[in-house]
This record gives structure tokens, sequence and C-alpha cells, in this order.
């Protein structure tokens, strides 16, 4: 079996729990290491890793996927030095802070004949998966609108600077903004315009931590909507059609497992409760139907199983280069919108 030597250009929260035990559990992939710019922890986890004490020294090595886990504002230039390096590049969400890097990027990867994609792990929740297989199914009829929350109660500011200090890439819509819009272009291809209402709702908050947005289609309108005070949040997918609805809560367990210290790949991973599951209340061959329905299981795995057959086969990547420019085109639009008080087409 081919073997995709990886490196991560951090070691912190991301790399230790969303990225390094993936690349351990799939046998297509060799973890060579991490840049560690202070705490080197990468080999009292794996032994056999490398801890780089420079980017340089890490693009210098024989590593073929450059995994770019650092703060959104770095994504681009970290990016394009591994690009131009030859190696592959999977880039956490958000893809860059602007429209124009992601562009950057992606056409810089073409010009090279290497792979980028986004690591947009949220299309491999339980929870989205199970909602996307109902939409795929066309049970609820001609969809006329969907909202797409992601909730949380956090009054409080982040520990982590960089989250905070309102530079380029910063803010929520960055942030949890990046997964529900990717899952709505998803879920319903890419929009004709967007109208957004953008606001900081936390005392002394230096970014926008609150956005309700408007996604328009011919036929449908999506919305956006996060935020930090919400106690008691609502179904985070609400899908309303011309013959019935379903509503689900956000129950992905898998961020949980990682941060406890499971490891992925046995048979009940990423198994919501029963009692999460999903109401379906709607039209089936003439007659009206209201049940709950199974949730499918979330795995992040499949990314990396999807990136590797890239990389081996040639097919298209799990996210590409162009759906992440999509994103960021939403994401832009979005702020000029909320900045205008006006529909911003795209």
């Amino acid at each position: 079996m081919q073997k995709i030597k990886t490196a991560l250009v951090s070691y912190g929260m991301s790399g230790k729990v969303f990225h390094a035990p993936f690349l351990q559990e799939h046998s297509g992939y060799e973890l060579v290491g991490a840049w560690e710019r202070s705490k080197k922890n990468i080999q009292n986890d794996y032994p056999d890793t490398k801890s780089y004490n420079s980017f340089e020294e890490l693009l210098n090595d024989s590593v073929d996927l450059v995994i770019v886990n650092t703060p959104v504002n770095t994504h681009y230039e970290y990016a394009k030095k591994a690009l131009q390096a030859g190696k592959h590049v999977l880039v956490e969400k958000a893809f860059t802070a602007t429209t124009t890097e992601a562009e950057g990027l992606e056409t810089l990867a073409k010009q090279k004949g290497l792979k980028l994609t986004v690591y947009q792990n949220r299309r491999w929740d339980s929870d989205f998966k199970t909602v996307k297989k109902i939409v795929d199914e066309g049970n609820l009829g001609k969809l006329i609108e969907a909202e797409i929350h992601f909730d949380r109660y956090n009054p409080n500011l982040s520990p982590k600077a960089h989250k905070e200090t309102g530079e380029p890439g910063a803010g929520i819509l960055w942030d949890l903004g990046s997964h529900i819009t990717d899952q709505a272009v998803v879920l319903f291809g890419y929009p004709d315009a967007v109208f957004a209402d953008i606001r900081k709702t936390r005392e002394n908050s230096k970014i926008d931590d609150w956005f309700d947005i408007i996604l328009y289609y011919p036929d449908k309108r999506v919305r956006l909507k996060a935020g930090f005070f919400m106690r008691e949040p609502v179904h985070s997918y609400i899908l309303h059609g011309t013959k019935g609805s379903f509503l689900k809560q956000r129950a992905d367990v898998q961020e949980d497992e990682l941060k406890e210290g499971k490891k992925p790949g046995s048979d009940n991973w990423g198994t919501e409760p029963k009692e999460k599951e999903g109401l379906l209340h709607t039209e089936i061959d003439g007659e009206v139907v209201k049940k709950t329905i199974a949730t499918e299981q979330g795995n992040y795995g499949e990314l990396f199983e999807l990136l590797y057959q890239s990389l081996t086969t040639g097919i298209k990547e799990p996210v590409t280069a162009e759906e992440g420019v999509q994103v960021m085109k939403i994401i832009d639009a979005a702020q000029k919108s909320s900045a205008l008080k006006q529909v911003v087409e795209l």
C-alpha cells in the first residue's frame, strides 16, 4: 500500500484531536511529524515522529502532504509555500481570510498539478449525513425553506488569543459560519444572492460573534444562524418542503470522543444517542408519516480515506478548492451585505 508521508503545521488541539488520530488509524498515511514552536509534544504521543523547529525544515523533509492547521490569517502563506515546495495540501477551515487568497491558492495548485483540499470535517458529522440522506431521498417534496444553526452558550471570550484579536479570518463567520455555509452549498448548491446581519454581542468582543444569513435560491430560501447566547438551542437543521418537514438536533459525538482520547475506527465510532434522532413528518405514497429517523454514523475518517484515494488514484478531492472558494465568496458577500444592509448578488 502506498504511504502518504504527512506533516502537520502545528500540534495544538487541532493537530492532536482532529488530524493525528485519523492519520495514525489509516494504514495509507505515515505521520512524519509536526512543526512545534514552543511545546514539544508530538513525540510523547507518537514516538516515531519528528518535531520540526521551523516550517522550512518541514518543507525540506520527505513529505508528500502538508496539513495547514494554524490560525486562518496564516493559511494563505503556509499553503502557498507548501504548494511552491511541491507538496499536496490539506487546509483547515476556514480556507483563507479572503476570496482573493482562496482563488490564488486554487490557481497555484492547478499550475503545480497538486492536490489542494479543505478540511470541512462537518460534512461527515452524523447529524449532517442524516440530513443529506433525507434531502437526497426527496420525501419532503420540493424544498421551500431550510435553516442550519450552529448555536452555543459561551458568553466568555476565548482563551485562545488568535480567536479574539480581530485579525483577518477571526470571528464566528469564519469559525462556525464556514462549516454551515459549506453544508448549505453541499445540500442546495451555490446561491444567487446573500443577505446578512452580523453583530458583536459579547461584552468587550473585538470580533463578530453572531450572524443571521439568508441565502437566496430561485425556488427556496436557506437561513444560516450562529451565536454564543443560545443556552437552550433550537433544532440545528430545520427543513420544510411541499410534502413535509424534517427536524434534527446537532448531536454528533466525534469531537467529544476525540477530546476524551478515544481512538477512531471502532464499530460504534460516531454513533449518536438514540434519543437524538431526527423527526420526519411528511407524506410518502399518499400516506402521512410522522416518525423518528435512525441517525447515520459519523466518521471523519471518511474524509481522510477519500483524500487518500484522491492522492493515489487521481479522483477529485473530498472538498475541492473550488468549493472552498465558493464558501469564501459567500462569507465575503455576507460581510458586504451586513455593512450595506442590502442584498448582495453573487
